[in-house]
């Protein structure tokens, strides 16, 4: 869905050049900063401010918006949904495996595998 999205606005995110990765690299992450920022603006964080509420329908769209922007994120990277989920998996083993020993120092290549 995300594919035919992207294409229906102008992005081919398959055989992408070094220079257009790098780019939509980087539309993508700017993209998933302000959704960020959107999320926070979401909930109450100005302690100074006490008209703010917890908008809690907004977080969800935002929550939804940056999967867009990750999953346009990862085609550009040439994974697939399947690749996502197998790299999601193994990742989190890690991070058990980093909690498992306390984690008191990383291991430069404990995620070179993924």
């Amino acid at each position: 869905m995300q594919q035919a999205l992207n294409e229906r606005i102008g992005v081919r995110t398959s055989g992408m050049t070094e220079a257009e990765k790098t780019t939509w690299i980087l539309n993508y992450t700017r993209a998933m900063s302000q959704e960020l920022a959107e999320l926070t603006d979401s909930v109450p964080w100005k302690w100074w401010a006490k008209y703010q509420k917890f908008d809690e329908q907004n977080a969800r769209v935002e929550v939804v918006d940056l999967f867009h922007f990750l999953i346009s994120l990862a085609q550009v990277l040439g994974m697939s949904a399947d690749d996502v989920f197998a790299a999601y998996v193994k990742k989190n083993e890690v991070n058990f495996r980093r909690q498992d020993s306390g984690y008191a120092e990383k291991a430069a290549d404990d995620s070179r595998h993924i």
